[in-house]
């Protein structure tokens, strides 16, 4: 189906008819949101930082390997504040809330930034799979405890200089005194907390409930390769094995799927915010 309005009809039918709605989100939809990692507004707000290390985007700056603690969280700090605290909700989070705001739904995303609860999901409806930007841990996880790192951003940043701060206003473990780490998930110590245990659950509980019974609509945006095993594939299995489920798949560059599910699989490539508009 090459049609780009007969695809809005079908996606359309298929969430009105939906006994319930999965929201799988991945870095694609941030991106299209407007958080910009690469673009015109990452230069000049990194722009120092690019001189210096010749840093491509942001997400390539956050696996840099700084000598030092200080150097560290100053860059951190700043990727902190720009994507996690200062932004408020993007308007294709609301456009999309406004979209399943008064379906059965649950979120399940890679992403870190928060902008699902920003812009008015319910937080027990979201597994943010991944971690958040908001919150930090222990680095080596010695204990399963998460703090908020927004004093901590704003004490280093107002105390940031020549792209290092002073070891004084670098957070450390309150309980082994080692060195504390935001909480992404990059490395076999990420803190799987109770909160985030409780998310699982009821993540779980939703799938459990509906994946395989009757019509369910995957709606899966900006989902790539980097991790496909959270979101991708098993959105794929769940179309698979439930002969009245539809995956909606919104992704600029990898909107092809499984030949066996094709019929039951509409795709987007066209611009996301475009796409969540016509189907509300």
């Amino acid at each position: 189906m090459n049609d780009f309005n007969e695809r809005v009809a079908l996606a359309k039918l298929k969430l009105s008819q939906a006994k319930a709605v999965v929201i799988g989100a991945g870095a694609g939809l941030s991106a299209a949101a407007g958080l910009d990692y690469s673009g015109d507004e990452f230069k000049k707000e990194f722009s120092d930082y690019i001189r210096k290390y010749g840093f491509p985007d942001l997400y390539t700056s956050s696996f840099h390997e700084f000598p030092t603690e200080e150097e560290r969280w100053a860059r951190w700090a700043r990727h902190i504040d720009y994507i996690r605290f200062r932004p408020e909700a993007m308007p294709l989070y609301k456009e999309l809330y406004d979209l399943v705001k008064d379906k059965n739904y649950f979120v399940i995303t890679t992403n870190v930034d928060a902008q699902f609860r920003k812009a008015g999901f319910k937080s027990d409806k979201i597994f943010e799979v991944q971690g958040d930007y908001g919150l930090m841990q222990c680095a080596v996880g010695c204990h399963p405890q998460l703090y908020s790192d927004r004093e901590t951003v704003k004490e280093i940043i107002r105390h940031s200089h020549d792209l290092t701060v002073d070891s004084e206003y670098v957070p450390v473990c309150p309980v082994c005194g080692g060195n504390m780490d935001v909480h992404v998930r990059k490395n076999q110590y990420f803190v799987q907390d109770k909160a985030w245990d409780e998310a699982a659950e009821r993540y779980e509980e939703f799938m459990a409930r509906y994946a395989d019974n009757g019509d369910v609509v995957l709606l899966e945006l900006g989902i790539g390769f980097n991790t496909p095993a959270i979101i991708r594939f098993p959105f794929e299995r769940i179309a698979y094995r439930n002969p009245q489920a539809t995956l909606i798949r919104l992704n600029a560059e990898y909107p092809e799927g499984p030949a066996e599910t094709a019929s039951r699989t509409i795709s987007f490539t066209e611009n996301m915010g475009k796409v969540i508009n016509e189907l509300k």
